[in-house]
This record gives structure tokens, C-alpha cells and sequence, in this order.
């Protein structure tokens, strides 16, 4: 097959798995050009953002830090801390990133939290060159996100929207986000160690001072409660196979008689 030949038969591949993500980035992205709009900053830093930072909830942190105090050390440490998760995304990808060549910094660059789910859980079909698969995976959700920040900064821009409470939209995401992780976490006792950390920090340090304090605690409290954490998920994943087991029994018993 030629280069190009490959390259398209990989973006064919690609762009189903991508269309969920298509939906959801756009409407995000629309959000933070709106969001950006709001506080003030010209219609191109949100679409500059898109291309240079590519680190979704990390850029509406990065949004309201440039309207305020110059403070390069807590906006690095905040962004730092948000998107730590990546550490381990990129020790998990190492195996599959390996041989890439060129495509391997822009493929570490465009690692998000959805482009790792489909670039590592995904069976490539047969044929299909993984390096190209991936890089589309990449390349297509970030344009998503690209095109959803343009839109709603020029949406912001041209139409006069009214834009009264959309500053509410950060803490909207992380509190739906937190709730999402709550409900699907059958051991909640790392959501409820931030709750605590963070409250707990709240009262130290006061509402201004309070969010680098609290991340470093959550980040330290998980890493020593990391081992207890782990046993327990196993044990509740054990209970939780030896009651569908039990009752697959049940079933069978019952239709035995």
C-alpha cells in the first residue's frame, strides 16, 4: 500500500471512534471560547489555547489566571496538578509509542484523557498502520476541540451574548465530573479524601490561598493511602464476582427444578 494509501485507509479507521468525542468537544470548546470571552480576553486566545496547551479543564484554569495577578509558579503548579493523571497515561503508552519516528512528540503532546482511552484500548484492524491510527485519533479530537474554542470565542465576540454566569461553567465541569467519579468509583474513599483535604485546607489557608494547599494534600494523602485503596477496590470487585456468581448458581438451581 502507498504512504498516502496507508495514511487514509488509517484515518478511515480512526474517525468512527472519534465521533462521540466530536459532540462532546465542541460543545466544551464552545463553552471556554464564551467563558473566555466573558473575562474579557480577545477572540484568538482561546483557539491559541486549543493549539498550544490542548489540556481541556486545564484551560479554563489557565483562563481566569490570565486575567488576574502575574503568578507563573501557582498557574504551573495548578496545571501541574490537574493533569498529573498524564504521568501515568504516558508510562502505560510507552510500548506503543515506541518506533514512532516523527509522530511520537506530537502523539505525547496530544495525549488527552479521550484519546488515550481509543489509542490504548482500540483494536486497530488488520492492515491498518497503529502509528497513523494514533496520530489521527490525536489530530482529529484536537481539531474538535480547536474548532469548538474558535467557534464559541467568535460566537462571544460577534453576537453580544449575554454571558452573565457563564463563569460558573468551570466549576460546573469539575463538580459534574466529581459526581461521575463518585458514582462509578465503587470504593469512593479517594473522593472522599479530597472533600476533607480540601476543606481542611479551606479553613487553613482561606479562599484565596486554599487550591495549591489542597492538591498537594489530596496528592500526598492518595499516594500514602494508594496500597489500602488498591486491596480494597480488589476486595470489592472479589465480593462483587462471588455475588453474581451465587446468584448465577441460584439460577441454574432454580431451573433444575
Amino acid at each position: 500500500m502507498r504512504p498516502w494509501g496507508a495514511r487514509l485507509a488509517a484515518l478511515r479507521a480512526a474517525f468512527p471512534l472519534t465521533i462521540p468525542i466530536l459532540a462532546g468537544f465542541v460543545f466544551l470548546g464552545i463553552t471556554c471560547g464564551i467563558y473566555s470571552i466573558s473575562l474579557g480576553l480577545p477572540w484568538w486566545i482561546p483557539t491559541l489555547m486549543a493549539c498550544f496547551i490542548f489540556a481541556g479543564s486545564a484551560e479554563f484554569v489557565v483562563v481566569s489566571m490570565l486575567t488576574g495577578a502575574f503568578n507563573p509558579l501557582q498557574t504551573f503548579l495548578m496545571v501541574f496538578i490537574i493533569n498529573a493523571r498524564h504521568l501515568f497515561y504516558g508510562i502505560s503508552m510507552l510500548e506503543r509509542f515506541r518506533g514512532q519516528g516523527r509522530k511520537r512528540p506530537y502523539l505525547i503532546f496530544a495525549m488527552c484523557d479521550e484519546t488515550f482511552s481509543i489509542n490504548f484500548s482500540a483494536e486497530v484492524p488488520p492492515g491498518i498502520d497503529r502509528g497513523w491510527f494514533m496520530t489521527w485519533v490525536s489530530l482529529l479530537n484536537q481539531l474538535y476541540w480547536i474548532f469548538g474554542c474558535t467557534l464559541g470565542s467568535l460566537a462571544g465576540s460577534a453576537l453580544a451574548l449575554n454571558v452573565e454566569g457563564i463563569s460558573f461553567a468551570m466549576t460546573a465541569l469539575f463538580a459534574v465530573i466529581f459526581i461521575d467519579q463518585w458514582l462509578k468509583d465503587p470504593t469512593p474513599a479517594s473522593e472522599v479524601i479530597g472533600v476533607v483535604c480540601a476543606l481542611g485546607a479551606l479553613v487553613a489557608f482561606g479562599s484565596e490561598l486554599f487550591m495549591i494547599p489542597a492538591m498537594v494534600l489530596i496528592l500526598i494523602c492518595i499516594t500514602l493511602a494508594r496500597r489500602a485503596l488498591e486491596q480494597r477496590l480488589m476486595a470489592d470487585e472479589e465480593a462483587s464476582g462471588n455475588g453474581a456468581g451465587g446468584a448465577e448458581g441460584c439460577g441454574q438451581a432454580g431451573d433444575a427444578r
